[in-house]
């Protein structure tokens, strides 16, 4: 039949985001569980810090190290020595956020406080 058959492909809907200047705080607990994991890789690497879709409050969090992207697409921060990349996408919905780092008996983990959220998931790792 084709397209004007009513069949074939949807379009991907492309929806306007506002950017803002992302501000994100890290706690020396936090700052010291990163710079561990980066091993001296912190001339090159970045961690980066994100939103995505997903969770059962809409978004999770995402942190990861990874090379240095250099790209613009990303709002660079530095937090004592790390760089912190935070995509434009996503800047409205994490600035605001502390970073901690909890060493547990059950294990350690990062913990995001986010005071913009209106909503939150018991386990913490969804947001919305």
């Amino acid at each position: 039949m084709g397209i004007l058959g009513g069949e074939g492909f949807s379009l991907p809907v492309v929806a306007e985001v506002e950017v803002v200047d992302a501000h994100i705080e890290f706690t020396e607990t936090a700052k010291k569980a990163i710079n561990d994991a980066m091993s001296g890789d912190g001339g090159s690497h970045v961690l980066v810090i994100s939103a995505q879709s997903g969770g059962c409050s809409g978004y999770l969090y995402d942190m990861k190290i990874i090379e240095d992207p250099e790209n613009d697409d990303f709002q660079r921060l530095e937090i004592d020595g790390i760089s912190v990349l935070v995509h434009k996408k996503d800047s409205l919905l994490l600035t605001g956020i502390t970073v901690d780092y909890k060493d547990t008996l059950m294990g350690g983990g990062f913990q995001i406080l986010n005071p913009n959220a209106d909503r939150t998931c018991g386990c913490g790792q969804s947001f919305g």
